[in-house]
C-alpha cells in the first residue's frame, strides 16, 4: 500500500459547541501528540482557553519519565499540563486495562469544568477495533455504534475530532511536523485483545480488504444511527410508562406496569434500561431485565417486590415500578438526641434537619421505627395509628423502613419523617416560620 502525502494541516471539524475551554487527554503517544499539535495551531480553541491532562497511573517504571515527555511538549506549544497521578484499583475484579481506563476517565471527569469540553485522540482504526471488539462480545446496535463522535460527558462534553482519519495520516503529519512521542511497550503485548486485533486481525483484513478499516467504522456509524432511532422510540415509551396512571407517591413516579406489558418485550427491555440510565443509576445487569419481568411484573399489587445489583434496586408495588438507591432499613435499636442546631446524619445515609429556626426549645429523640406509634395530626384531637398514615399517604415500604421519627421527652410521638407532623410541632413550627426535610440519601 502507497502511504500517504505528509500533510502540512489536518482540518479538524468545528466542535459541536462554541463555548467552553478544551481539555485535550495527553498521554504522550502519537494519536494524542498530533491532536494536541492541531488544537494548539487553532486560533478559535486558544481564544476559548486550551489546556492539557495527562493521567499517571503509576503502572510502568518509565510512568515519571512519560510526564515529563508531555511537560516539554506542553512547554514548546505554551499550553497548561496538569499531572493527574491516580490509583488503579488492581483487585477491583475489572482487569487490569478497564481499571486503568476507569481511573483515567474519574480523573477527566474531576478535572473537566462546567461547560467544558474534554478531546480525545481516538481515530478511524481505533473505531474499526472497537466494532469488532463489540461485535465478538454479541453487542446490539448502542454497542456496535462504538465511539461517538460526540457525547456528553462529566459537567461538560466529550469530542473526538479525529475519529474520522486513519492513524497513517496522523503519523505523517507528524512526521511531517517533526513531532516527538512515545511508544508504549504495553500497546504491543498480543495479551490484551484489543492488542490483538491490531497487531495480529486487522493485518490479515488489510491484506484481504484493504479498505477493511473504512468499512468497519462505517459500519459502526450505520449502527450510530439505527441506535439513535432506537432510543427516541424508547424515549416515547419510557414517556408514556410515566405518565401512566399517576401515582401519589412522592419523588420519582415510577413506571406504569401496565404500560410496560403493553410493550412488545424488545421495547420494554430497552425502556427499562433507558429508565435506569435516566436515574443514574448502575446499568442493569445481563440478567437484570429478565428478572424485573418474570419476578416483578407480575407480583401482585399489595405486595412488595424487588430486584437488587450494584447498590441499586427496583420495585414493584401498587401496580408501578420503583428504582432508586439500595438502602437498608433504619437499625431496629437506633435512637438518638438532637437539639436541630445541626443536620441529623442519618444511618446509612440521609439527614434530619430543621429548617428556619436556631434549634428546639429542648432536645428531641430521633429514632426508627417501632411499632404501635400513634400521632396527633393537626386539626384534630384524637390520634392515628402511624401505619394507617402511612399506607394513606402512599408512601412506598422501603422508604417507611428509612423514616425517621421524633419524639418528645415525655414520650410524645411529634413527627415521622418531614411529612407527617403532630399538631403540637406544627403549631412550633408554623410560629417560627420553620419546618423539617427528611434528605432520605446522603
Amino acid at each position: 500500500m502507497r502511504s500517504p502525502p505528509f500533510p502540512d494541516s489536518i482540518a479538524l471539524p468545528d466542535c459541536p459547541v462554541s463555548a467552553g475551554a478544551v481539555l485535550v487527554a495527553l498521554s504522550g503517544g502519537l494519536d494524542s501528540t498530533v491532536l494536541l499539535h492541531l488544537l494548539a495551531a487553532d486560533a478559535s480553541i486558544r481564544a476559548r482557553g486550551l489546556r492539557a491532562i495527562h493521567v499517571h497511573h503509576g503502572l510502568h517504571a518509565d510512568a515519571d519519565a512519560w510526564a515529563a515527555h508531555c511537560a516539554r511538549a506542553c512547554a514548546t506549544l505554551d499550553v497548561p499540563l496538569h499531572v493527574a497521578r491516580v490509583g488503579v484499583a488492581r483487585d477491583a475484579g475489572l482487569g487490569l486495562e478497564a481499571a486503568a481506563r476507569a481511573a483515567r476517565h474519574a480523573a477527566f471527569a474531576a478535572a473537566l469544568g462546567d461547560g467544558e469540553v474534554l478531546a480525545l485522540a481516538h481515530h478511524r482504526d481505533d473505531q474499526a477495533e472497537t466494532f469488532l471488539l463489540r461485535a465478538l462480545r454479541a453487542s446490539g446496535p448502542d454497542g456496535l455504534a462504538s465511539m461517538r463522535a460526540w457525547r456528553r460527558f462529566a459537567r461538560g462534553g466529550l469530542w473526538r475530532p479525529l475519529l474520522a482519519l486513519p492513524r497513517a495520516t496522523l503519523h505523517a503529519y507528524a512526521t511531517r511536523h517533526a513531532l516527538a512521542w512515545l511508544d508504549d511497550p504495553a500497546n504491543t503485548d498480543s495479551v490484551h485483545d484489543r492488542n490483538y486485533l491490531r497487531h495480529q486481525v486487522m493485518p490479515l483484513l488489510r491484506a484481504r480488504w484493504p479498505e477493511a478499516d473504512a468499512a468497519l467504522a462505517r459500519c459502526a456509524a450505520l449502527s450510530a444511527e439505527a441506535s439513535d432511532l432506537l432510543a427516541a422510540g424508547d424515549q416515547r415509551g419510557l414517556h408514556a410508562a410515566r405518565d401512566a396512571s399517576p401515582t401519589t407517591s412522592p419523588g420519582d413516579p415510577g413506571l406504569s406496569i401496565s404500560a410496560l406489558l403493553a410493550l412488545p418485550a424488545a421495547r420494554r427491555a430497552r425502556v427499562l434500561r433507558a429508565w435506569i440510565a435516566d436515574l443514574a443509576l448502575p446499568p442493569l445487569p445481563a440478567t437484570g431485565v429478565a428478572r424485573i419481568t418474570d419476578d416483578l411484573l407480575p407480583a401482585r399489587g399489595d405486595s412488595v417486590a424487588a430486584f437488587a445489583w450494584a447498590g441499586a434496586a427496583v420495585h414493584a408495588w401498587r401496580g408501578r415500578l420503583h428504582a432508586g438507591a439500595q438502602l437498608a432499613p433504619l437499625p431496629a435499636d437506633w435512637e438518638t438526641g438532637w437539639d436541630g442546631r445541626a443536620p441529623l446524619p442519618l444511618p446509612g445515609g440521609g439527614t434530619l434537619s430543621l429548617l428556619g429556626a436556631d434549634g428546639f426549645d429542648a432536645p428531641l429523640t430521633a429514632h426508627a421505627r417501632r411499632g404501635g406509634e400513634r400521632i396527633v395530626l393537626p386539626g384534630r384531637t384524637h390520634s392515628h395509628a402511624l401505619k394507617d398514615l402511612l399506607q394513606r399517604d402512599a408512601l412506598p415500604p422501603w422508604q417507611r423502613a428509612r423514616m425517621p421519627l421524633l419524639t418528645a421527652a415525655d414520650g410524645i410521638l411529634l413527627a415521622a419523617g418531614d411529612s407527617l407532623l403532630s399538631a403540637r410541632l406544627a403549631t412550633w413550627l408554623r410560629a417560627r416560620g420553620a419546618g423539617l426535610h427528611w434528605r432520605h440519601m446522603a
